[in-house]
């Protein structure tokens, strides 16, 4: 199950609430649940509890990137786990899919802030 967090101020933010490992096996799910989100506004990923990814985890992040791009809107991930987070650098993702902005606010979702100049 995948739960949607909302603040009608920022992006639908999702919260991968069940998926520990986006994985091949996990990858279509989460694209047919969030996919559709993503056709519609913005949305912001929520990865902190996931504990790893494989290519086609990293496939299916790019495939929603690229499906919110078409749509006009945004996509990233936030609170991504070290490991989770490093593979994504490696493969020099994190710099289009990670929010560099989010802070994590209990019970809220992501609120994003503006860096310090």
């Amino acid at each position: 199950m995948i739960a949607i967090l909302t603040n009608p101020a920022e992006p639908i933010t999702s919260a991968a609430a069940e998926l520990t490992d986006l994985i091949w096996g996990q990858d279509r799910r989460l694209l047919e649940t969030i996919a559709p989100l993503t056709l519609r506004q913005s949305v912001s990923l929520d990865l902190s509890s996931v504990r790893r990814v494989d290519a086609a985890g990293v496939a299916a992040l790019v495939a929603l990137y690229r499906i919110a791009r078409e749509a006009g809107h945004c996509f990233t991930v936030a609170n991504a786990k070290p490991h989770v987070a490093e593979t994504l650098a490696l493969l020099g993702l994190d710099k289009i899919l990670m929010s560099q902005n989010a802070v994590r606010k209990s019970q809220s979702g992501i609120h994003l802030r503006q860096a310090a100049a």
